[in-house]
């Protein structure tokens, strides 16, 4: 448990896909099963702002620390971060609560693993929300056809390098990590307690590697056809994202069959830390239908 954890959730370990995974969890065991996932580089507790809400509305919230993230396992190669892997571990973590559907949110790579979890297995998943993440099967179009997500996206393709990049980002004491974290958000966001726990997860032994292993495993092929996500979508998008366009935006949306977009002008890619309750708000109005008021 971390200071900023609500009290009413506890800590839990849970089998993913062929890994051990940490994990939150809290609410009543009846209660409609919600699964919120992380991105790049943070960790669980940025959710901490819909986690009480959400409680306070009745779900199970189930918030697990991503696969190579923290203290959990960290296989090697680029195979084991595969999108098909990472969506499997959100499917075995339900499985481990005894669900066979649930409510799926993700941010950033959270929220890419989201999207092939809908896509590959919509029957599992009841709604879908996803933060400033791309639909896995846009972002090569919208790079072909947009330079300034060319530009955007430069980190990317240095990420691709081995043993590079962790070397450039490890010096003194992971400060250009830090500081991108700082000048992509809000004043304040991120505050110097926030980044020194970070940087502790980001230290331990294979963490960093597998963390830049979700981007290079982009390079192997998709193991399935391009596809549309069916179950009920919200995509929310800050309108300050320095990462990525309102091309991605748009793109990602219309690959929905029953999708609701929800633009923040004033947001960065950091939106559900910069505007909590905002975005909480949202993420119910999306579980209790498209008449909620």
């Amino acid at each position: 448990m971390t200071d900023d954890a609500d009290p009413r959730l506890t800590a839990t370990r849970l089998r993913g896909c062929n890994v051990e995974l940490d994990a939150m969890v809290g609410g009543p065991d009846d209660g409609p099963l919600v699964v919120l996932l992380h991105g790049f580089p943070d960790a669980w507790w940025t959710w901490r702002g819909q986690v009480g809400p959400l409680l306070d509305a009745g779900y199970r919230v189930l918030v697990p620390t991503m696969r190579g993230y923290g203290g959990n396992d960290k296989p090697p190669g680029l195979d084991a971060y595969r999108l098909d892997a990472l969506a499997a571990d959100v499917l075995a973590i339900a499985d481990g609560l005894g669900r066979k559907s649930f409510r799926l949110v993700g941010h950033d790579w959270g929220g890419v693993v989201a999207w092939e979890a809908a896509i590959r297995h919509p029957e599992r998943v009841d709604q879908l929300v996803v933060l400033d993440a791309p639909h896995p099967d846009v972002m090569r179009q919208v790079t072909r056809r947009n330079p300034g997500q060319i530009l955007r996206s430069w980190y990317v393709l240095f990420f691709q390098l081995p043993r590079l990049p962790e070397a450039v980002l490890r010096r003194r004491d992971f400060a250009a990590m830090r500081r991108s974290l700082t000048a992509s958000s809000a004043p304040g966001t991120f505050s110097d307690e926030d980044l020194d726990r970070l940087a502790a997860d980001w230290a331990r032994p294979g963490a960093l590697t597998a963390m830049l292993n979700y981007y290079r495993a982009l390079r192997r092929k998709s193991r399935r056809e391009p596809a549309r996500v069916t179950p009920r979508t919200l995509v929310i998008w800050g309108g300050r994202d320095r990462f990525l366009s309102r091309a991605a935006y748009d793109a990602s949306l219309a690959m929905c069959d029953d999708g609701v977009g929800l633009w923040l002008e004033e947001a960065t890619h950091w939106l559900h830390l910069e505007q909590p309750q905002h975005v909480a708000d949202a993420i119910l109005r999306c579980f209790r239908g498209p008449d909620a008021s």
